[in-house]
């Protein structure tokens, strides 16, 4: 089964805390595929989630077990209007990638999941990680201005008794570190001491990407266990690895592994440069994605489709390729 990339573009998936309310209801409104797209995750999830997201209730939508399915039908309605449209060759497309919770995004529009079971999915982990959030006090510090050793240093000096890990290395300079609370704490009053400039409180529930989720990865274990998984059109760059893959069972080992273990989304986006990637597309609801590619020496082209304006400006995507 071939992983390797052999398109020079990608598609990048958004995961949680890029949840807006109002996410992607303008291109449902403008294109019906995306529509239809919103009204089968209600089906599904027995729930208006359309309706939520078109309302006032923030706090709602940030719950890890709604944001979580909420992120991924939107990314999953705008590649539908997208195809739709007409305006992604998908035949051209060398890879796809998605961040935490983006990976579902990803092996569902590369095939590996139907939309019904990643909604289930989804919500199955989102309810996981929300319930061991709340089993244990613990969260996520973003760090500015360190790098790999000054993260490591950091952690290793204010562990101490408790959890506390670098958990998502996403690009150049940008590390987040999660831990129980009390770990948190210290870091947070020893940056200085190891030449990082500051650290930033993640608005999440729990220390994702840590072991403080390994009551959330059991419960995890069941639903995946009874969901099929097929290998995909084209290779999905995975979190844990940093490595394509076209491999079901590989996938699924990967994506229970995530839960516990560092997003290395660094090193997903290096795979692709050195593959020959040059162009990214990264659906709503975020555009962090290919804003990051700012921090690698790289000459790319990126397209995020945030709004039904960006979906009418979108030429087809990608254009001719050598």
């Amino acid at each position: 089964m071939v992983s390797e990339i052999t398109a020079p573009a990608a598609v990048l998936f958004p995961g949680q805390g890029a949840q807006v309310l109002g996410m992607g209801l303008d291109i449902a409104q403008a294109e019906p595929a995306a529509q239809r797209v919103f009204e089968r995750a209600g089906e599904v999830l027995g729930f208006d989630l359309a309706a939520l997201i078109a309302g006032d209730d923030k706090a709602a939508l940030d719950r890890t077990d709604v944001c979580q399915p909420a992120i991924l039908v939107t990314s999953l309605a705008v590649m539908a209007a997208l195809d739709a449209r007409g305006l992604v060759h998908a035949e051209r497309v060398g890879a796809c990638a998605g961040l935490s919770l983006g990976e579902y995004s990803a092996l569902t529009w590369a095939g590996a999941l139907t939309l019904d079971d990643a909604i289930k999915l989804v919500r199955a982990r989102g309810q996981a990680m929300q319930a061991a959030s709340e089993e244990r006090s613990s969260g996520m510090l973003s760090l500015v201005g360190a790098d790999d050793d000054k993260a490591d240093a950091l952690c290793d000096a204010a562990r101490g008794d408790g959890v506390l890990l670098v958990a998502n290395r996403l690009a150049p300079g940008q590390i987040a570190i999660a831990g129980s609370a009390d770990a948190i704490e210290r870091a947070a009053g020893m940056l200085r001491d190891h030449g990082i400039r500051k650290g930033v409180r993640l608005a999440v529930a729990g220390a994702f990407h840590s072991p403080c989720m390994e009551s959330a990865a059991a419960r995890l274990a069941e639903a995946l266990a009874a969901t099929e998984l097929s290998a995909p059109r084209l290779p999905v760059v995975m979190n844990v690895s940093g490595q394509p893959t076209r491999d079901p069972d590989q996938i699924r080992d990967l994506l229970l592994r995530q839960v516990t273990s560092p997003v290395l989304w660094q090193t997903c986006m290096q795979s692709q440069i050195d593959a020959g990637v040059t162009t990214w597309l990264e659906p709503a609801p975020g555009k962090q994605l290919t804003n990051m590619l700012r921090r690698y020496d790289v000459e790319s082209s990126v397209h995020a489709i945030k709004d039904a304006a960006a979906l009418d400006a979108l030429p087809p995507w990608p254009g001719d390729t050598p």
